[in-house]
């Protein structure tokens, strides 16, 4: 099990502050699957280059929890004045792009979701989650956001894709 050459990075990186990631626009979930099967062949052939802390698995792997939350619910609460200020903006949150560094208040890691696996199983994980997404639109309330339509569903999905592929760079 290959999950890239740079695993472990020597220190964390603040990501606030990685100002060399990659500019994407996702229109499509297979956009957003094409650019993770190209992470992961780079990945595999050891020529990803990683400007964050975690493995291209782990990428994967969170990004298809937070899509499968959709779906079987999450298991955690988000602070009541994270709610109010979330709605209050949900328009534009689904529209621009998603800054690096955020944390959640009470997330052991700042997220939920970001346990380590190969990159083969965040792969399998993110396709099967974001082609569900595709087809159906999830019924229960985003723990931020709260009650979403499919569109707005898809579009908060494909701007989290774009914030953490972006730290991924598959051309070496």
């Amino acid at each position: 099990m290959n999950t890239g050459a740079q695993d472990i990075p020597p220190r964390a990186i603040d990501s606030r502050r990685v100002k060399d990631r990659r500019a994407l626009r996702f229109e499509t979930f297979d956009d957003a699957i094409a650019d993770a099967r190209r992470c992961a062949e780079a990945d595999r052939a050891g020529t990803l280059r990683r400007t964050g802390n975690w493995t291209t698995g782990q990428i994967l792997g969170h990004l298809a929890w937070w899509i499968d939350g959709g779906f079987d619910g999450y298991d955690f609460k988000t602070p009541w004045i994270v709610r109010v200020l979330t709605r209050a903006f949900k328009g534009v949150l689904l529209r621009r792009p998603i800054g690096p560094g955020m944390r959640m208040p009470g997330a052991p890691e700042g997220t939920y979701g970001v346990e380590k696996m190969s990159t083969e199983d965040g792969l399998a994980r993110f396709v099967a989650a974001a082609q569900r997404l595709d087809r159906e639109c999830p019924d229960r309330p985003n723990p931020a956001l709260g009650p979403l339509t499919h569109a707005q569903w898809k579009h908060l999905h494909l701007r989290h894709a774009e914030l953490h592929l972006s730290f991924l760079h598959p051309e070496g």
